[in-house]
């Protein structure tokens, strides 16, 4: 009698257990579909696909972008690319989505156990964007000014040496990869390559001219390899966070007037640093968080250039002379 007591008392817990566990488990549609209809298939939609890729299918979700990375893998979250992406620090670059800040860590919970419970996707559902509402669509017909784009010419021509430093930077495991089908400009990012990444392994890209963007947070450059820049000059972003260049690093960047979002977060820049920035009339986005900046060089900045957006992580008045507006200060 003992042993079928026990018996029945084990059996009774396996069964209250994978109870709990399928009343855990993400509904697909109540659960898992807002997430992706509110934050994903905007720019990964039938519409507009961000980097080659859709996430309003299964199917396509598992394809992946132009990496060719499926963007989850069932039952492993931790090898999943869309864990990772919406997990960075919300100051990098990669992180998803790009706006309205960090998914809620209760939404990212959902993500993981749906992914470890499977991915569930019925076959053929697909999720379309929510429609926005009407007074939404009235504010997005309020456009903040913005620094003019700068203009890219229509008869570029690679170098003669492109070719031979985009093998190069290949061999330490960075594509330089086209913008898109059919045009010449092209973007390189060495951030995953993280520390492995010296002064010497950005050289080649001084041959590079069709570069417009260059993403080295995370990597060993130092001011001195900075000075690739002075041949770049069609370049628009860079990113430079948690490097350690500093003042002298930025000097390198006066030639670079077609700079239109420059990340400096975390970097050994100073308000001296900023005097550079001063004349760049096409720049939109800075970041200058946890750097050396200050408040009174933010704002000295922000007098020379009134259209530019400072992410500084603290609030400023905005600049005597710029645009008049009867709406608050944004907070960064």
């Amino acid at each position: 009698m003992k042993t079928v007591l026990i018996a029945f008392a084990v059996a009774s817990t396996l069964a209250a257990t994978s109870t709990g566990l399928a009343q855990s488990k993400p509904d697909f549609n109540k659960d898992i579909v807002p997430i992706f209809r509110d934050n994903c298939v905007k720019c990964h939609g039938a519409e507009k696909q961000k980097g080659k890729l859709r996430l309003d299918s299964k199917a396509d979700a598992l394809k992946g972008g132009k990496s060719g990375k499926a963007v989850f893998v069932p039952g492993k979250p931790a090898e999943s690319e869309m864990i990772t992406r919406v997990g960075l620090p919300k100051d990098n670059d990669e992180i998803m989505p790009p706006e309205g800040g960090p998914l809620p860590e209760a939404t990212i919970k959902l993500l993981k156990d749906w992914i470890a419970a499977g991915a569930d996707w019925p076959e053929g559902v697909t999720i379309q964007e929510a429609a926005a509402p009407a007074s939404a669509q009235k504010a997005a017909v309020v456009v903040k000014p913005r620094p003019p784009a700068p203009e890219l010419p229509k008869d570029f021509k690679p170098g003669a040496n492109e070719a031979a430093a985009i093998t190069s930077i290949a061999k330490a495991s960075v594509d330089v990869r086209p913008l898109a089908q059919n045009v010449p400009w092209k973007e390189a990012n060495f951030r995953l390559q993280g520390t492995n990444v010296t002064d010497k392994t950005i050289e080649p890209l001084k041959d590079v001219t069709s570069l417009v963007e260059l993403r080295l947070g995370t990597t060993k450059i130092t001011d001195a390899g900075l000075a690739v820049v002075k041949s770049l000059p069609h370049l628009q972003v860079l990113s430079l966070e948690l490097t350690s260049v500093s003042d002298a690093g930025l000097a390198h960047l006066k030639g670079a007037k077609n700079l239109t979002y420059l990340n400096l977060y975390g970097t050994q820049v100073s308000d001296a640093g900023l005097d550079t920035l001063r004349d760049m009339k096409h720049l939109r986005s800075l970041y200058v968080w946890q750097s050396k900046v200050t408040e009174d060089g933010v704002k000295k900045l922000q007098e020379a250039l009134p259209l530019l957006e400072i992410n500084s992580g603290w609030k400023l008045p905005p600049a005597t002379n710029a645009p008049a507006t009867n709406a608050p200060a944004e907070k960064k």
